[in-house]
C-alpha cells in the first residue's frame, strides 16, 4: 500500500516535470525569437575562443546549401560557420526535449500512446511554425521553413527515443515480474 502511494507520487512528479520542461523550453524559445540576430550572435565570442581556428583545414572541405545559402568557411567565415552548427544543433536539441517531454507528460495522463505521439509531434510542429512567424515579426531575423522541418525532426527523434526507452523499461520490468513470480 505504501509503495503504491510512493509510486503514484513519483508518477505525478514525472508528469509535472515533463510538462514544466516543455513549457520552459517554449518560453525560452519565444524569448529567443524576440531578439534580433545581432543580440544573440555567438560570432564575437567564437572569434575569441577559436582564435587559433582549430580544425579549419578539415572543416574547409565542407560546403552545402541551407535555405538557399552556401554554408562553408569560404562563404561565411570560420566563426559564422561554427555558429551555424551550434544554432541548428540548438534547434534540433530543444525540440528533441520538447517532443520527448510532451510525449512523457501526455502518456502519463492519458496512458494512450496515440495521444502521446500526437501531442509530442503536433505541438512542437505548431510551435515551430509560429515561432518562425514570430521571428518574421522581429527585425533582423529570417524565418525559414527549413528550421521548422529541423525542429520537427528533432521532436520526432525525441518522441521516438522516449518511446523506445519506455518500451525497453517496461520489457525489463515485465521480465523481472515473470522471474520473481
Amino acid at each position: 500500500m505504501e509503495s503504491e502511494k510512493i509510486m503514484l507520487k513519483n508518477k505525478k512528479f514525472w508528469i509535472a516535470l515533463s510538462f514544466l520542461c516543455a513549457l520552459i523550453i517554449m518560453f525560452t524559445l519565444f524569448k529567443s525569437s524576440s531578439e534580433t540576430y545581432d543580440q544573440q550572435t555567438l560570432v564575437p565570442w567564437l572569434d575569441k575562443i577559436l582564435a587559433g581556428r582549430p580544425f579549419e583545414s578539415a572543416l574547409s572541405h565542407i560546403s552545402f546549401n541551407y535555405a538557399g545559402s552556401e554554408i562553408s568557411i569560404a562563404a561565411k567565415g570560420y566563426s559564422s560557420f561554427i555558429e551555424f552548427f551550434i544554432r541548428k544543433g540548438a534547434h534540433f536539441f530543444t525540440y528533441f526535449i520538447m517532443g520527448g517531454s510532451l510525449f512523457v507528460g501526455v502518456l502519463g495522463v492519458t496512458k494512450k500512446y496515440k495521444w502521446a505521439f500526437s501531442a509530442g509531434l503536433f505541438f512542437p510542429l505548431i510551435f515551430a511554425a509560429t515561432d518562425e512567424y514570430h521571428q518574421y515579426l522581429t527585425g533582423g531575423r529570417t524565418p525559414l521553413v527549413q528550421d521548422v522541418i529541423l525542429d520537427f525532426v528533432g521532436a520526432t527523434v525525441g518522441v521516438t527515443v522516449v518511446f523506445l526507452v519506455i518500451k525497453q523499461l517496461k520489457k525489463r520490468r515485465d521480465s523481472k515480474k515473470i522471474t520473481v513470480s
